[in-house]
């Protein structure tokens, strides 16, 4: 049984993990057989109203409002150590450019928060698999992009000409592909970077976990 870590930024495509690409992805692993570990970073953000996309009053923990999405199965980022999966996974959604990164910010020039950098970089130094979605490949690109990694956000032009300016190299792809790195084992596919429907998002995304799985 594959033993895959999945990394989370909060509950929900605006201010954290994109749920349908997480369900997506956690249905997809089950299919497949692997075993799957959640983590998320133990730190405060800024939550929003999905309503009136005002911002709440109070603040929220990133693990806390992931575990939601995972049946309250949960362990803090700073705990991943590579030596214990066989590959990395990272769902999209709006938290991972403003909670695991300020890509939302900085663009090409962000800051990934340290203990999810230090796992990027541990899984691609031990020959690991690594797959992300959505925008998650922009904060991959960002950590791996000294190594002209190869990934995909689909086919916005700005976004795909800012990870470009990390160092990685953008192929355009349709909602329903994927694309590998097969060099440097990144699996990446858009999900929701168009305005797509579900059961396409999630035929992406189970490309990406099959070829996940089968590389890890």
């Amino acid at each position: 049984m594959k033993k895959i870590a999945v990394i989370l930024s909060g509950c929900g495509n605006k201010d954290g993990a994109e749920i349908q690409e997480t369900v997506s992805l956690i249905i997809a692993l089950s299919q497949l057989g692997a075993e799957v570990t959640y983590f998320a970073p133990n730190k405060e953000f800024q939550a929003k109203n999905f309503l009136t996309n005002q911002a709440h009053h109070e603040k929220r923990n990133v693990m806390a409002e992931s575990a939601r999405i995972t049946r309250s199965q949960m362990k803090d980022l700073a705990t991943l150590n590579a030596r214990d999966f066989d590959a990395l996974a990272m769902p999209g959604g709006y938290g991972a450019a403003i909670n695991l990164s300020n890509w939302a910010e900085k663009g090409a020039k962000c800051d990934v928060i340290p203990d999810l950098e230090k796992a990027i970089k541990e899984f691609h130094r031990q020959s690991k698999p690594i797959g992300a979605i959505c925008i998650a490949p922009a904060i991959v690109a960002r950590v791996l992009g000294a190594h002209k990694i190869t990934v995909t956000i689909g086919n916005d032009k700005e976004t795909s000409s800012e990870i470009e300016k990390t160092g990685a190299l953008h192929e355009d792809c349709p909602v329903m592909d994927y694309i590998t790195d097969r060099h440097h084992k990144v699996i990446t596919t858009p999900a929701y970077m168009y305005n797509a429907k579900p059961h396409e998002v999630f035929h992406g995304i189970m490309g990406l976990a099959k070829e996940l799985v089968e590389m890890a």
